[in-house]
């Protein structure tokens, strides 16, 4: 029971509502019938999941950019920002990271920066893992400025599934490495676009974690990560 629980704890309260409802439609469900009942009870379990808010080790090392969300790289590519951040044609590198139903959605800020931009946009619902939703669908694009003056652009991207993208964090608002800033519900996409001259520590088809995986080097050291004593 202790492992079982360690899979779906903590739960973020945003989950809360929706396991409240998958709740009482179950005790329905089980005045109904109750192999039906039963099914409800798996919608419950899974829905916790979904929300799970797990804590995560923070690399404590100045210049490592880390995952903004968990799920696996399915492209790292060389594309123009989002057109409402104004940043110009200049191409970027852009490491887009796909979120099945079973991982973790919760996002977290790559790196340590103040929010000079986080603007939401419209779009369609196309399949997450298609390069056309990065133009296409419904989006929340987020221009940080890190402590160098440098720019990076983090993407919330709705998927074929999601259709709720939360974003937490406010223009002028300064936030950490790892801290939480949103949460695609149901499915979706992340992209980070890394300043100019950056190069990817990852690989398309790599499993990341969100606020651990290290994504890239702004010092480009070879250092040895540390990491800090208390997760968040």
């Amino acid at each position: 029971m202790h492992n079982f629980l360690s899979l779906i704890l903590p739960i973020h309260p945003e989950g809360y509502r929706f396991i409240l409802i998958f709740a009482v439609a179950t005790v329905a469900l089980f005045f109904v019938s109750t192999f039906l009942g039963w099914l409800g009870v798996i919608g419950i379990v899974f829905c916790a999941y979904f929300f799970r808010d797990p804590l995560r080790y923070v690399p404590n090392q100045e210049g490592l950019v880390v995952s903004p969300a968990d799920g696996v790289v399915n492209m790292i590519t060389e594309a123009v920002p989002p057109q409402e951040l104004e940043l110009g044609e200049t191409p970027m590198t852009r490491i887009s990271i796909f979120l099945n139903v079973f991982n973790c959605h919760i996002n977290r800020v790559p790196y340590t920066a103040k929010i000079k931009k986080s603007l939401y946009r419209t779009g369609k619902f196309l399949s997450a893992d298609l390069e056309k939703a990065s133009d296409q669908n419904e989006r929340q694009s987020i221009l940080l400025e890190l402590p160098d003056g440098k720019e990076m652009v983090v993407v919330q991207i709705a998927g074929l599934v999601a259709r709720r993208i939360l974003c937490w964090v406010e223009e002028g608002e300064s936030l950490k490495t790892g801290e939480r800033f949103g949460l695609i519900r149901f499915g979706s996409r992340v992209d980070i676009y890394l300043p100019d001259g950056i190069a990817p520590k990852v690989a398309v088809g790599q499993q990341v974690l969100g606020g651990e995986t290290i994504m890239a080097d702004l010092a480009d050291t070879d250092n040895q990560i540390q990491r800090i004593a208390d997760p968040i």
